[in-house]
């Protein structure tokens, strides 16, 4: 049997597809414990993995980010990612890194698996070196951050720019990234590294995944950025969240979804939707009264009521089955969410991003590039803007005809699977790089 550590910022997009993977693998016959915050326990557990909690200081409850990081309200733009990063990635790692330590040292550990954003595995990483311990696993379960002369810095939401000059481009952006605007969150980096493992991380931040043992992006190469200089630990193996079957009581309007020409569906996710007047309210307002078509809104466990007063063509519900609801959906709407962005392509279905933080920028650059849909660039966009995007996108076939080649993509990939496959190759080279003799049972 393989003792598996898994670890997960307490973010419900972070944390997700950690469970789907940690139920995956216990249904494998792996012995798996799930390191995360305290309200994901019953979670944690529903998966059939055992659950560790977070020490306080690295924990925190994601519906409410304004409070439980009060530096981020108020701020815009770069300034505010670097106050997400400085806040809700950077500074909990002491505290994450002691946490991993005391569960290896309770279990011995064949592997660690972490998501992008829990930074104490860098950390983690340098202490082991080439000596002995658990293989070292990072899922992407947000964009590929990893520096490249082929892409501008993370965080900008710019797609790539072919040849020589697109290179310049980026070599300028990336200097400047890394002088200017994120030179004191490198400084901190450091200095907290160094007090943590008596080194500095020889890397920036967002590229310490480059210790990694194994990469594994769960997404698709069809809805990621082309890199000369990927590295070859780095793999693709699709959305590790995938269509599901979901029993439970519908709406009584959900018969109307069958009968409607068309259903367009929007949602700002479950954690940015304490304001519904930033997407949600305007695509109601923009396509009130359009004829045939049926507007479909989800709060994400939001009062229905805090809406407002609802237009006739328009049905909504705190949580509604996507395995049962996006089949009939012809348009999706969306902040931006990664998981919920590839639940769409999944299918086929063209997307439309309003998003600006978080990595929000980078999912909607993405949704450009890869021509599945289109990126308003805002995340609060006008009613009338929100109408001409979704008219756009039923009127070119070209975007429905790019999220179904994603979505093919999608339908021949491992996912968790493929996941574990890639874990277990790292285990036992470990194991044959240490002349441990492979565990029985």
């Amino acid at each position: 049997m393989t003792s598996l550590l898994l670890a997960s910022t307490p973010i419900h997009g972070h944390i997700t597809p950690m469970l789907n993977i940690a139920r995956h693998l216990v249904e494998s016959g792996h012995d798996v414990r799930f390191l995360t915050g305290a309200r994901w326990q019953q979670a944690v557990e529903k998966t059939g993995a055992r659950f560790l909690p977070l020490p306080a200081e690295a924990d925190f409850d994601d519906r409410d980010l304004d409070a439980a990081f009060p530096d981020r309200v108020g701020r815009h733009g770069i300034d505010r990612i670097l106050s997400e990063v400085r806040s809700i990635f950077l500074r909990p790692v002491a505290a994450q890194l002691r946490a991993v330590q005391d569960a290896l040292a309770a279990q011995h550990t064949d592997a660690v698996l972490a998501e992008t954003m829990f930074t104490a595995m860098p950390a983690l990483a340098l202490l082991r070196g080439d000596g002995p311990g658990p293989a070292l696993i990072s899922v992407g379960v947000i964009p590929l951050a990893m520096p490249s002369v082929d892409t501008a810095p993370f965080g900008l939401g710019m797609t790539p720019l072919p040849g020589p000059v697109g290179r310049l481009r980026n070599r300028m952006l990336s200097l400047a990234a890394e002088r200017i605007v994120f030179a004191g969150i490198e400084r901190e980096a450091r200095a907290l590294f160094t007090r943590l493992i008596g080194r500095p991380m020889p890397a920036q931040v967002m590229d310490g995944v480059r210790l990694m043992d194994a990469i594994v992006q769960t997404t698709v190469a069809e809805f990621e950025y082309e890199r000369s200089d990927l590295p070859g630990n780095v793999s693709f193996v699709g959305p590790v969240t995938r269509r599901q079957a979901t029993d439970g009581p519908l709406p009584a309007w959900w018969p109307e979804l069958a009968g409607a020409k068309r259903v367009v569906h929007v949602t700002q996710g479950t954690i940015a939707n304490t304001d519904f007047t930033e997407l949600i309210r305007p695509t109601i307002d923009g396509l009130a009264g359009d004829e045939g078509t049926l507007v479909v809104v989800t709060t994400g466990g939001r009062p229905v009521e805090d809406l407002g007063p609802l237009p006739a063509n328009v049905r909504a519900a705190e949580f509604l089955p996507y395995d049962r609801l996006l089949p009939l959906v012809d348009v999706f709407v969306t902040n931006g969410g990664y998981g919920g962005v590839h639940l769409a392509l999944e299918r086929g279905i063209p997307v439309i991003v309003a998003g600006v933080t978080e990595d929000k920028p980078e999912v909607a650059a993405r949704v450009r590039w890869s021509g599945v849909g289109l990126d308003l660039r805002t995340a609060r966009p006008s009613a009338r803007r929100v109408a001409r995007a979704v008219r756009a996108v039923l009127s070119d076939d070209s975007y429905a005809a790019a999220s179904a080649r994603v979505g093919a993509a999608i339908g021949r990939s491992g996912g968790a699977a493929a996941l574990e496959r890639i874990v277990l190759d790292q285990v036992a080279a470990r194991r044959a790089a240490q002349g441990t003799p492979a565990r029985v049972g």
